[in-house]
């Protein structure tokens, strides 16, 4: 599936910078495939226009804001939320044409995040009622670029037989290639699955955990919200929940922008944020080194690659986004015209 050929894809909300990059100047990001400028209003609230003036295509990122307004670096045109030019000042003493305007993009602020959707919205940004619980902390982890498509990534967080072999120096137990439980159950907003998986603790593990043993069991809880965000949530026997937050926004079609944070039911007094993400970032650096590997356009008819029982979750997301395309009229790839071959 190549992400910038699916017109419905415009239509969710991706996380795209954290809030705090837009303190002092403008930002730009890709998002599949189309180039936004990002600021800061009058108000406070972000705002994303295309980066791109009308008037000789110089990137209105690398310009400035000017009482909530961003301000064209070249001739000095500024353009307000809605991208309409209020100010040019080569023509002061008249009005401003309402041909001078760029294309802007729905714009929110959530969980420390600018979030954009580049067309009418088919879904909100995923509800996490953990950010609004006080007996959780949010923790923000990463924020990189990944050569890789998004849906992978959201096949890897299900998929519970890659740990014994891609996380053997984290958590992943040789004795566990498969989880001793695995339900799953299709959702309005994508899948859900519910799994136990026996794992290892290494001292960093332990410290984090507050747990001496070795070994114990993950339980885990997991949401796919179409069609790049996903929430594992981890309730370990000492009572302690970490639930990670992981959105793959597709940057274009071979390159996803991996957006991660944590909430946890303790504090820092109990656990420092700093030893948090390092033990998840030694998790996420195994996985990239993996995926990396992988190609990015996935086919999601399930006949162009093999699979096994535990693929399952991943299968189902083939399917839903499948579906999703063909009931907006949209053909894919050639691969999504073929047969898809029998679910295991």
């Amino acid at each position: 599936m190549l992400v910038t050929k699916q017109p419905v894809l415009k239509r969710f909300w991706y996380p795209v910078l954290p809030l705090e990059q837009l303190s002092e100047q403008p930002q730009s990001f890709q998002l599949l495939g189309q180039h936004i400028a990002i600021w800061l209003d009058e108000q406070g609230q972000p705002a994303a226009v295309e980066d791109r003036c009308c008037h000789r295509t110089a990137q209105l990122s690398k310009g400035t804001v000017v009482d909530g307004n961003i301000k064209c670096p070249y001739h000095g045109w500024t353009f307000d939320a809605t991208g309409t030019c209020v100010r040019v000042p080569q023509i002061p003493d008249s009005s401003v044409p309402a041909t001078y305007r760029v294309k802007s993009f729905r714009c929110a602020q959530r969980y420390g995040y600018v979030w954009v959707c580049l067309g009418e919205p088919l879904a909100e940004i995923p509800l996490l009622p953990e950010a609004d619980d006080p007996h959780f902390r949010l923790i923000p982890e990463f924020y990189e670029p990944w050569n890789c498509a998004g849906l992978r990534v959201m096949e890897n967080e299900f998929d519970t037989a890659h740990p014994t072999f891609v996380h053997p120096k984290s958590f992943g137990s040789p004795d566990h290639p498969t989880p001793e439980v695995m339900e799953i159950v299709e959702t309005a907003r994508g899948i859900h699955l519910r799994a136990v998986l026996g794992v290892v603790n290494p001292p960093l593990q332990q410290q984090n955990l507050k747990m001496a043993q070795t070994g114990t069991v993950r339980t885990m809880d997991m949401d796919w919200f179409m069609p790049f965000t996903c929430k594992l949530r981890i309730a370990y026997p000492n009572g302690l929940v970490h639930i990670i937050v992981n959105t793959a926004t597709p940057i274009n079609d071979s390159s996803s922008q991996i957006v991660q944070f944590c909430l946890r039911n303790d504090t820092e007094a109990e656990t420092k944020a700093i030893d948090v993400v390092a033990f998840d970032r030694q998790v996420t650096l195994e996985d990239k080194a993996i995926l990396e590997t992988t190609e990015w356009d996935v086919p999601l008819g399930v006949s162009h690659e093999q699979h096994m029982l535990t693929d399952k979750p991943g299968i189902m997301m083939r399917r839903k986004l499948l579906s999703l395309l063909k009931a907006h009229d949209e053909v894919e790839h050639t691969q999504a015209k073929s047969k898809e071959g029998v679910l295991i």
